[in-house]
This record gives C-alpha cells, structure tokens and sequence, in this order.
C-alpha cells in the first residue's frame, strides 16, 4: 500500500478547491474533465464525477482541482473528498491512463540565455511540472526525476532546475554554452516527445534552521507571509522565470522583520543576483508592506 498524503488548499475560486499530493499523480502535463463521459481515460476523475456536486475535475502533476455545483458549500464536504482521494491513491489505483502512440509528441524546444553565464534555459512548449525542483548533483535527481539525471550524463552539467514549461541547466567552467547547447537543446526535444517520465517523486524539501521555524512547505501562510508570497508570485516570478530562474520564500521573522528567500535556477550563483535581491525584491516588499520589511536575505546566495 502506497502512503499518499492529500492537504486541502482553497483558492481565489470558492467554488474550486485543490487537494495537493505529496506523491506524483501524472507524468507532466495536465487533464481537464468537465464530465464523466470525457473522463474515460481517468478512473480517478470517474469516481469523483459520481459525487453529485462535482462539476468539474483538473488533474496535474502534483494536485487534484475540484470544481462544485452550488447546491452546498465546500466546507461540508472536503474533508469527505480527502479521504476519499487519499484511499484511492493508496490502494495503487490509476489516475490517468496516460496512452503511449508509436508517434512522438510534437515538442519544441528552444535555448535561451540568462544573466548568468553559467546557466542555460531550454524553454519548452510541453508542461513539465507544477511544483519547481531543483537538483544540485545526480543522486538527488536518480530518487525523483528521470529526465534531471539523463541531463546530468553530460559531464558538464552541475545543476539542474526544472520548473512549469523550462528546464534550467547550470554548466562547469570546462566548456562553453555556445559549444554544447544545441546538442542539450535536441536531447531534451526527443526525451520529451517519446513521452518519457518527467519527475516520478516530489523531492523532499531541505529545512533550513532560522531565528523562527522555518515555513515547511504544507504550512498553512498567513498574516505577512501570505501577502510576501502573493506579492512574489504576482511581481516576482513571472519576471526571474524570464530568465530561467525562481525565487522561492522561505520563511519570515515577524520580530527582526527579515524576509528569507531561496535563489533557483539561473539565479543561484547569477553575478546579478544580489542587486536583484536588494534593488528589486527588498525595496518592492518594502514599498508594497510599508513598516514590515526590514531586509531581504537569500539563504543559498
């Protein structure tokens, strides 16, 4: 017997609640059923449609979106829904049957540069992930992602970051990206279009000890650190994702009023990085949470 654990997130939608996993549900992309003649190929998606409220079902990667009728409210049924998803998973059921054809998937993959040097993003037209991850070596990426530990074979691959549609690949000093990248460019293409798992196991996030606990990822936010994390995700990310790269909150200390942030992808050890962190993070957190920041710090930088 499997041991999924299912936790309950709201959205900005009170009609549609997100029951995160903490093991991988599909390889990649996503699915979405409005009803269960279209839900065929999932037999999850099946059992959920014979709930009468459910009017709709999104699966990725990572989570299970539900959409309700409004004939009751979530708050009387998603605890129900939970557990029924998490007895599903556990007894080894299938989510989707996600087909193999003998025709490959048209994929395209294109490389772009980053402003840091060492780090090269191959943007992608395929979903890959839902929940960012990052590989500093091929140990840590043969326990969860197939795809990040085929990278690695090429001997001057160092780092790995892959995130919703691009894979961020740090290289060593040994060579230079104008020499290797169409060859990592065309690798990445075919692995993709054969159809090839992704990430078969979330890894297991790293907690770093600060003056508070540090936020582990099922915490609920609340309070300023809500506001932190909305504020990154909305004027943030998009921004450094441009650039193969990610800023992930970890924690924030409401008596020293320090923000502390992980730099991924292109910006761990990007030149940039700190007048990124210092010029644009701390003093847009500042200005939009007047009085409750008094510093932004990267743990990794």
């Amino acid at each position: 017997m499997l041991d999924t654990k299912i936790t309950i997130q709201e959205t900005t939608n009170n009609t549609i609640i997100k029951y995160n996993s903490n093991t991988i549900l599909i390889n990649g992309g996503s699915y979405e059923f409005n009803n269960i003649d279209e839900a065929k190929n999932s037999p999850l998606a099946q059992e959920l449609f014979y709930l009468p409220f459910v009017k709709k079902v999104f699966i990725t990667a990572n989570f299970i979106a539900i959409q309700r009728f409004d004939i009751l409210e979530w708050i009387d049924v998603q605890e129900e829904v939970k557990e029924q998803i998490e007895a599903f998973l556990n007894d080894g059921n299938i989510v989707v049957n996600e087909q193999k054809t003998s025709k490959k998937e048209a994929i395209e993959v294109y490389a772009e540069v980053t402003p840091n040097p060492a780090v090269m993003k191959f943007g992608t037209n395929k979903a890959l992930t839902q929940t960012d991850v990052e590989f500093k070596n091929i140990d840590e990426a043969s326990a969860s992602s197939p795809l990040a530990q085929a990278i690695f074979n090429f001997p001057f691959v160092q780092q790995v970051f892959i995130s919703d549609n691009y894979i961020s690949v740090t290289k060593y000093d040994m060579v230079e990206w104008n020499e290797v990248y169409g060859e990592v460019r065309t690798f990445i293409r075919e692995y993709l279009a054969d159809g090839k798992t992704i990430i078969k196991e979330l890894p297991k996030e790293e907690v770093v000890e600060t003056a508070n606990k540090a936020q582990e990822p099922e915490v609920v936010l609340e309070g300023i650190s809500a506001q932190i994390v909305d504020i990154l995700d909305e004027y943030i990310k998009p921004a450094v994702a441009s650039d193969g790269g990610n800023i992930a909150f970890r924690s924030y200390d409401e008596q020293t009023k320090v923000v502390r942030v992980i730099l991924q992808g292109a910006c761990s050890g990007c030149p940039s990085s700190t007048a990124t962190l210092k010029n644009g993070i701390e003093n847009l957190l500042k200005e939009m949470l007047p009085d409750q920041i008094n510093e932004v710090v990267a743990i990794n930088g």
